[in-house]
């Protein structure tokens, strides 16, 4: 059958452009198709589940890949330009990001597919994944599982990344653009849990602490982040760690520099450290009531240890540092004989540079967004392929990925629409 528009991949990007060409009331004839069972579903589980589509801070420096000048001109410009798809209220939370008013993801979505369907959409189908895309004339053909076969004149390829593969975005659909001559950038996990050194953390499984997260690679800090930071076995999650987690996984080392307390100066817990001190404090508590009693301890311990590695007086002391049957670490007395020494200058040190040699991340099963994808340079500001003409490009498939905040379904929501009124320009 012959459309005059092809959408491939019913995300958060397909759904837009989808939604601004029926909008625009030229009775065009749309195709719409995604390979998962239902449109939109990772945008259903956006925010934890409440629909974080955009930020007040909507700036170029929250942008990372290919062409950022152009990534920012197209999502920047108005952070509220995808919430005017959507017949609800928004609103912006105390650090910027934008949500609906009614904090339901899901609800974004079933407003996008009744868009859809109400705007008389030609055809549209889940649970259906283009096997390949070829050119004949003014025509592509878009050859889908079956052997059912459609023409149009305009495609836009809006198929996600690698990341997340229940979604149905597990890396195969970049075929449908490289066979047409365009190029993959590396892909790399983005908005990830970081596997890291566990020497110093295993007592800490599944606490959070808030904590200033900064990534440090060739002895430089190339990003920081506030926020929560989870302990696990394999190393560290939450937001903190998400946020930093686009600037490392294409680095071959890194380290993680965790700052606990960060709204207290050095002096201020200092003070705290020695009033225990002289109310006779055991050295393993002496954080006690400031920090989880596990990462006080934890703390500590490492402070002692390294402390003991570096003066060879001490060494003695640190195998004095055992872990209680509970999993607590605990500081046995004989050390306290060290605390005029070690305390408060060592443990205060580790407390405001906690240290984490990142080892690796957990994967593209588990990344909310792909690092990378089809070269922003063979794209035109209208992300109109400039190798193949009426094909568009829009979201993930891109080499652009947002940080943690609502910046990937904003560049989502621009570039569908981007690439809409580009095709209704052409048209």
């Amino acid at each position: 059958m012959d459309y005059d528009v092809i959408v491939i991949g019913g995300g958060t990007a397909g759904l837009a452009c989808a939604v601004r060409l029926l909008k625009s009331g030229k009775n065009l004839k749309i195709r719409l198709i995604d390979a998962g069972d239902r449109f939109g579903k990772k945008l259903a589980a956006t925010g934890n589940g409440q629909g974080n589509i955009s930020n007040l801070d909507m700036t170029a420096r929250h942008y990372h890949g290919g062409n950022i000048p152009l990534a920012a001109k197209i999502a920047c410009a108005d952070p509220y330009a995808g919430a005017r798809l959507f017949d609800c209220i928004f609103c912006a939370d105390e650090k910027g990001r934008i949500y609906p008013a009614g904090k339901q993801a899901s609800a974004l979505v079933d407003d996008l597919i009744r868009s859809v369907n109400s705007l008389g959409i030609t055809s549209c189908a889940s649970g259906v994944k283009a096997e390949k895309i070829s050119k004949s004339g003014d025509f592509f053909t878009v050859s889908e599982e079956g052997g059912v076969q459609n023409r149009a004149k305009f495609v836009v390829l809006c198929t996600g990344g690698k990341a997340q593969k229940q979604f149905k975005t597990d890396g195969t659909s970049y075929a449908l653009a490289t066979s047409l001559g365009h190029t993959l950038t590396p892909l790399y996990p983005s908005l990830v849990q970081l596997k890291t050194d566990t020497k110093y953390i295993k007592t800490l499984k599944g606490i959070r602490a808030d904590c200033l997260v900064s990534a440090v690679c060739g002895g430089k800090v190339i990003a920081k982040s506030r926020g929560d930071v989870i302990f696990t076995e394999y190393g560290v999650s939450g937001n903190a760690v998400f946020s930093v987690s686009p600037y490392i996984t294409d680095k071959p080392t890194a380290t993680l520099s965790l700052e606990f307390l960060p709204d207290f100066d050095e002096k201020t817990v200092e003070r705290s450290i020695l009033s225990k001190i002289e109310r006779g404090w055991e050295l393993s508590e002496l954080l006690s009531g400031t920090l989880h009693n596990q990462i006080g301890r934890a703390i500590i311990k490492r402070a002692v240890e390294e402390f003991a590695c570096e003066t060879s007086g001490l060494k003695a002391a640190s195998t004095h540092v055992a872990v209680s049957a509970r999993g607590a670490a605990s500081v046995s007395k004989s050390v306290a004989s060290v605390s005029d020494t070690v305390v408060p200058r060592e443990i205060i040190r580790v407390l405001k540079n906690f240290t984490l040699e990142v080892t690796g991340n957990l994967g593209f099963d588990y990344a909310q967004v792909t690092k990378g994808g089809i070269n922003m340079g063979e794209v035109s500001d209208e992300l109109e392929s400039r190798l193949v003409k009426n094909l568009f490009f829009a979201g993930e498939i891109l080499d652009v990925d947002g940080d943690c905040g609502g910046y990937n379904l904003q560049w989502a929501f621009t570039a569908g629409m981007t690439a809409a009124d580009a095709i209704l320009k052409r048209i």
